[in-house]
């Protein structure tokens, strides 16, 4: 059987992490930041985990992470 294939677009957005939980940049932080207050896109900052709803997903469109 022919290997899997990985979907790029997903390889490039999330992270799996040792324990196995995904993590994913933060959403609302690319344009339109000057009617975002300072205290929004600060908390818009770093790395979150998945939501289990979309961990199944995940999971499938990285088969070998």
């Amino acid at each position: 059987m022919p290997k899997m294939k990985t979907k790029r677009g997903a390889a490039k957005r999330f992270r799996v992490r040792p324990g196995g939980t995904i993590k994913r940049g933060q959403a609302f932080k690319r344009h339109i930041l000057t009617k975002k207050t300072t205290k929004n896109k600060r908390q818009l900052r770093g790395m979150v985990e998945v939501h289990e709803s979309d961990v199944k997903s995940v999971k499938a469109m990285m088969p070998y992470a």
